[in-house]
């Protein structure tokens, strides 16, 4: 038996998030469709994480055990062929028989895209706040502020399966690239929601002209009910990359 990781790229829009579901197209489930056919077993793919309804995928990540003497190359291809226009497999990688694609992760990066343009072509993949004042120089102020160790219970959707809501940012940043702003964000681990309302929370803070060091106390309320917290749209948002050990790889 080998374990498979694959690197998985997929545009959001049509799915209805990653996790398998009754009712809904979802990503696992199309993934498992495919891998059961091509192998003539039951797979089951196991996601580095979930991303909600709307949200796309630049490097998403999901391993599975294959009895089967094929390549990567091979999976690759046999794989491609199959799947619709919306999801492509762009590498598989052979791990050992221990790796866990959830748990193994060391760091996830996601991207947030803001549009000033409201276009039909750029919808569903930009958010546009037309009801809001943008000010780049107010939203970067609050950047440093989510730096760090903390419980992020505030920003999060409640889940009783997650044992603890304490995840540690690294990293925050904020690019302008033309009419967009974009904002990268890196953590060892993210909660339900959480990306989405931290931007949310940042668009109202600037919005308003409120000092951001109210971001502590948000934080340290443990509470998400406060009216400057609230979840931005998913289509502006990305998974763009997670990072595992290297010598995890065979």
């Amino acid at each position: 038996m080998k374990r498979f990781l694959l690197r998985i790229n997929y545009d959001g829009t049509n799915f209805k998030g990653w996790q398998s579901q009754k009712h809904g197209r979802t990503v696992q489930d199309t993934l498992e469709s495919v891998l059961s056919e091509i192998t003539k077993a039951n797979i089951t793919v196991v996601g580095s994480g979930r991303t909600d309804a709307g949200v796309h995928a630049i490097r998403q990540y999901a391993h599975f055990d294959l009895n089967l003497n094929i390549t990567p190359d091979q999976l690759i291809r046999a794989i491609n062929s199959k799947l619709p226009d919306d999801l492509k497999i762009t590498n598989v990688f052979q791990v050992v028989n221990n790796f866990h694609a959830r748990y193994d992760a060391e760091k996830r990066v996601y991207k947030y895209m803001i549009t000033s343009n409201k276009s039909p072509f750029n919808r569903f993949y930009k958010t546009c706040f037309h009801r809001k004042i943008i000010a780049p120089e107010n939203m970067e102020k609050c950047l440093h502020y989510f730096i760090g160790e903390y419980d992020f219970t505030s920003f999060s959707k409640s889940n009783p399966d997650i044992k603890s809501n304490i995840c540690t940012i690294n990293n925050f940043e904020l690019h302008k690239e033309n009419e967009d702003l974009v904002f990268i964000i890196s953590a060892n681990r993210f909660l339900h929601n959480m990306v989405r309302r931290i931007i949310g929370t940042i668009v109202n803070i600037s919005h308003a002209n409120i000092d951001p060091e109210i971001i502590n106390k948000l934080i340290n309320r443990k509470n998400p009910s406060h009216k400057l917290i609230s979840t931005a749209p998913p289509q502006g948002l990305y998974l763009l990359d997670v990072r595992y050990p290297e010598n995890l790889f065979i």
